[in-house]
């Protein structure tokens, strides 16, 4: 386990969640309402723009208004590099995007090189609700 990951989980405490759904029966959307009511502040992006219990669902990066601190990826692997353009750009006109933030058995090397190379941490294949366990059994 990284420890920069706990490090961003005990410090942070705005996460995107890109791939985020809106059917209870997946992991993008049981793990991003965990974390919400963990007491982190959660904005979902879905193509499909949409709210759901609280939680405002955008179209892309560009129209959170709030400062973006952990970008977590719910999207499979080959849609990584993508997304990682679109932090990039927001990046550069907002400064924000701390970390993007692979879920488990998402990997793609090629996003993670573009990330640091503009100055985002990385971390990939690794469930943020896990880690968020780890966190608590070190408290």
């Amino acid at each position: 386990m990284d420890n920069k990951a706990i490090d961003y989980l005990k410090t942070c405490k705005t996460i995107v969640v890109y791939g985020f759904s809106k059917n209870p029966e997946k992991l993008a959307f049981s793990i991003p309402m965990f974390m919400k009511s963990q007491g982190y502040n959660v904005i979902g992006i879905n193509p499909q723009k949409f709210e759901v219990e609280g939680i405002p669902v955008y179209n892309k990066l560009e129209e959170v208004q709030e400062s973006i601190e952990i970008l977590n990826v719910f999207r499979p692997s080959e849609y990584c590099l993508d997304v990682v353009k679109e932090a990039i750009e927001r990046r550069k006109t907002r400064g924000d995007i701390k970390v993007i933030w692979l879920q488990k058995d998402i990997v793609n090397n090629d996003a993670k090189k573009l990330a640091e190379e503009n100055g985002i941490d990385f971390i990939q294949d690794t469930c943020i609700f896990n880690t968020f366990g780890l966190l608590k059994k070190m408290r």
